[in-house]
């Protein structure tokens, strides 16, 4: 065998040594493992899943039982469960920090989606009976939103010197239009709606009950300040892998593909 041979061998030899190691998945690729709601959360990360491929980040994604609790979801994301999670908006982290102490930050407002008043009685506001009964989630800032929208849509008139994003039934001066009040675990309110003239729910649970969330009689506005968010450990805020999933969640594309999916039911916030 000539040199000439050899030398040729082995330059095929390091050719498909450098072929194999290249074709083959990156061993030291990031992982991110993110838990979120069924909807439109997960899909939105699905939706942006081979970009972040693209970008050698390997996304997982654990669809959440919101039933278990904000807490515990919280909890596995300051304990390292999952690297981020993404179900909530600001006030209720904000909520969840004060009373546990959780190390936790956001890391991007996605989107919003609006709290809207339902009826399976009733098809326009204006059909609404005086002295009507409605159901409203009790949770402590969803219940202040809920308050809210029935203020702004002249059914309640709430005290005045009410400080911050948390509200009940209690905080309620007047009632103009409904006569009653009642407060229900989230997860209960659209099963029982029936059982009232009307009820609010969180659109993300409008959606995942199979219910066209544009059949709202009222919602609040594309102002709302409970814009979803990305939330990880306040030391990984600018970590390269959770900047790289905000920016692709932040894009052009996904805007479309929101407005596009979800008709008005959840509005970008970026």
């Amino acid at each position: 065998m000539t040199h000439r041979i050899r030398t040729f061998i082995w330059v095929l030899m390091i050719i498909a040594v450098l072929g194999a190691i290249f074709s083959s998945p990156a061993e030291s690729a990031a992982k991110l493992v993110v838990s979120a709601a069924a909807v439109p959360h997960a899909e939105l990360l699905e939706f942006v899943k081979p970009k972040l491929a693209e970008q050698g980040i390997d996304l997982e994604i654990i669809t959440i039982d919101e039933a278990a609790g904000g807490t515990l979801l919280n909890e596995q994301t300051d304990n390292g469960e999952n690297d981020v999670n993404f179900f909530q908006h600001v006030p209720y982290l904000n909520s969840i920090i004060a009373e546990k102490g959780f190390d936790l930050a956001p890391a991007g407002n996605i989107h919003v989606e609006p709290i809207g008043f339902y009826s399976t009685k009733y098809r326009s506001k204006d059909d609404i009976p005086a002295g009507a009964k409605v159901a409203i989630p009790f949770d402590a800032t969803n219940e202040y939103r809920a308050l809210k929208v029935l203020e702004n849509n002249g059914f309640i008139k709430l005290k005045p010197d009410i400080l911050n994003f948390t509200a009940t039934k209690q905080d309620i001066a007047e009632y103009i239009r409904i006569s009653a009040i009642e407060e229900l675990d989230a997860s209960l309110v659209i099963r029982l709606g029936d059982q009232f003239d009307g009820y609010i729910s969180n659109t993300n649970r409008i959606l995942e009950a199979g219910i066209d969330a544009n059949t709202a009689l009222f919602r609040e506005d594309k102002d709302s300040p409970y814009a979803n968010v990305l939330v990880t450990k306040s030391s990984r805020v600018n970590d390269p892998a959770v900047m790289a999933l905000k920016n692709a969640l932040q894009t052009d594309d996904v805007r479309k593909f929101i407005e596009e999916k979800y008709k008005g039911a959840v509005v970008p916030a970026f």
